[in-house]
C-alpha cells in the first residue's frame, strides 16, 4: 500500500467520522438514547484515530539522523498500537459504562425518528468512507484473500481504517435494532444492551488491530516470497559458496532492513568478495526497492550465527 493510497483512504475516514460524530451527538440530546451516545463516542475516537494515524505518517517520513539512523519508520506502528488502545479503553470503556448505566436505570426514548434520520446519515458516511478504503485495500492485496492480505499486510494504517469502518457499521446496525426494539416494545432496556454490544464490537476490534500491529512494532520480518526471492538473488552470486543466514526486519511500510551471513568460496580474494557484495547490494535493491538497508557477513558456512 502507498502513502498516498493509505493517506488518501484515512482522509476520507476523518472528514466522514467527524460529520457523523456531530450528528450522533445532536440525535442523542435529542433522544436520550444511550446506543446513540455510544455510537457518538465511537465516531470521536475514530476520528481522533484517523488523526493520530496521519501524524504517525508525517512522522514516519522524517529522514534517518544521529539518533535514528535508520530513520522513523516504526512512527506509523507505534501510533497504530496507540489508536487500537484508545479503541479499547475510550471507545468500549465508555459505551460498556454507558450501556450498563442504562440497563440499570432505563430512560424512554424520545423523537425516534430523529435517530432513523441519524442512522441513515451515518451509513451513508460511513458506507463511503468503507467503500474508499477498500478500493485502496484492493489495489494492493493481489490474488490473496482479504484476511491473507491483512495479515500480510506491513502497513496498519488502511486495514485500521478497514477495521474501524467495518466495527462502526455493525455498530450502526445495532443501535438500530436497540432503538427500533425499545420504541416498539417499550422495553427500554434494549437501548442499554445494544449500548454493551457496540462496547464489545469495539473491544474485539482493538484486540485484533493490536495483535496485527503489535508484530511489526517490535520487528516483523518481510514477507517469505521476499526472502525467498532474496535467497535466490544470492545464490545466483558466482563467488558466493552457501547463504547461511538472511534476516530481515520491517522498520516501516517501505523499508526493510536486511543482514545476509554468507560463506564465500575460498579462492575469493578481498576484491572479488566486495565486487560480488556491491553486485549483490544493486540486484536486490532492483529486484525489490524496499530494501533499503543491506548488511552483508562473511563466514565460513560451519559457524554457528546468532
Amino acid at each position: 500500500m502507498s502513502a498516498t493510497g493509505s493517506k488518501k483512504a484515512i482522509l476520507a475516514a476523518l472528514a466522514g467520522n467527524a460529520l457523523v460524530a456531530v450528528t450522533k451527538f445532536v440525535a442523542a440530546a435529542i433522544t436520550g438514547s444511550s446506543a446513540m451516545f455510544s455510537e457518538g463516542i465511537h465516531s470521536v475516537v475514530d476520528t481522533g484515530n484517523q488523526g493520530l494515524l496521519l501524524y504517525g505518517m508525517k512522522q514516519g517520513q522524517k529522514p534517518a539522523d544521529e539518533d535514528f539512523p535508520f530513520g522513523y519508520g516504526k512512527e506509523v506502528y507505534f501510533w497504530s498500537f496507540v489508536v487500537a488502545i484508545l479503541i479499547f479503553a475510550v471507545g468500549a470503556g465508555v459505551s460498556l459504562y454507558e450501556g450498563i448505566h442504562h440497563i440499570i436505570d432505563p430512560k424512554p426514548i424520545s423523537n425516534v425518528m430523529v435517530n432513523y434520520v441519524v442512522l441513515g446519515l451515518a451509513f451513508l458516511f460511513e458506507g463511503t468512507v468503507f467503500l474508499v478504503a477498500l478500493k485502496e485495500f484492493k489495489k494492493v492485496k493481489g490474488e490473496w484473500g482479504y484476511f491473507e492480505a491483512i495479515r500480510r499486510a506491513k502497513d496498519p494504517s488502511l486495514f485500521m481504517v478497514l477495521f474501524e469502518d467495518f466495527a462502526a457499521t455493525m455498530g450502526l446496525l445495532v443501535a438500530a435494532v436497540g432503538v427500533t426494539l425499545s420504541w416498539i416494545t417499550g422495553i427500554y432496556e434494549f437501548d442499554g444492551i445494544a449500548s454493551v454490544i457496540i462496547g464489545l464490537i469495539l473491544g474485539t476490534t482493538a484486540v485484533l488491530l493490536a495483535i496485527e500491529t503489535k508484530g511489526l512494532l517490535i520487528g516483523e520480518r518481510a514477507n517469505l516470497p521476499v526472502i525467498e526471492g532474496i535467497k535466490k538473488i544470492i545464490n545466483q552470486q558466482p563467488q558466493i559458496e552457501h547463504v547461511n543466514e538472511v534476516l530481515t526486519m520491517h522498520m516501516g511500510p517501505e523499508f526493510i532492513l536486511l543482514n545476509i551471513s554468507a560463506t564465500f568460496r575460498d579462492d575469493a580474494k578481498a576484491d572479488d568478495i566486495e565486487e560480488a557484495i556491491e553486485r549483490l547490494s544493486q540486484a536486490i535493491k532492483q529486484q525489490y526497492p524496499n530494501v533499503k538497508r543491506i548488511f552483508v557477513e562473511a563466514e565460513a558456512r560451519h559457524r554457528k550465527t546468532a
